[in-house]
């Protein structure tokens, strides 16, 4: 199994990660990590961990990483507005077919200032695009 792990494992963490590099070549043949690097994702930033001096192909592997995990956050991203979609339309069937009066109450005027909300952006940012098209 050993034979099979890769040279770097990464803990990934609200904002980013705890980059390790994995070593098996060691006279117990155990799995050893040990911490090379932090990661922040909205920064861009790479800290190296303690007094560690980088190398390049630490450097290399990390940056591959990063470009690999902002193409992940951003496809989940979508995925969560496409099921908040499903979730409006969830609702509105709930509110239709079985809501009970109480249960509106409990959730109508919030309901109706985040969807106000939503409209207001959505409006204003498709005016922009339409905007810059122009």
């Amino acid at each position: 199994m050993s034979a099979d792990l890769p040279d770097y494992y990464f803990r990934v963490r609200e904002n980013g990660a705890f980059v390790f590099r994995v070593d098996t070549e060691n006279r117990q043949r155990r799995i050893e990590m040990d911490q090379i690097a932090v990661i922040n994702m909205k920064n861009g930033e790479i800290k190296p961990h303690g007094q560690r001096v980088l190398s390049d192909a630490d450097l290399v592997a990390i940056q591959n990483w990063m470009a690999e995990r902002a193409v992940i956050l951003a496809e989940r991203d979508i995925d969560d507005i496409h099921r908040a979609v499903d979730h409006l339309n969830y609702t509105a069937h709930w509110a239709q077919t079985r809501a009970t009066d109480e249960q509106l109450e409990l959730v109508t005027d919030d309901l109706l200032l985040t969807m106000h909300d939503l409209r207001t952006v959505l409006v204003r940012k498709k005016a922009d695009r339409l905007m810059a098209k122009g």
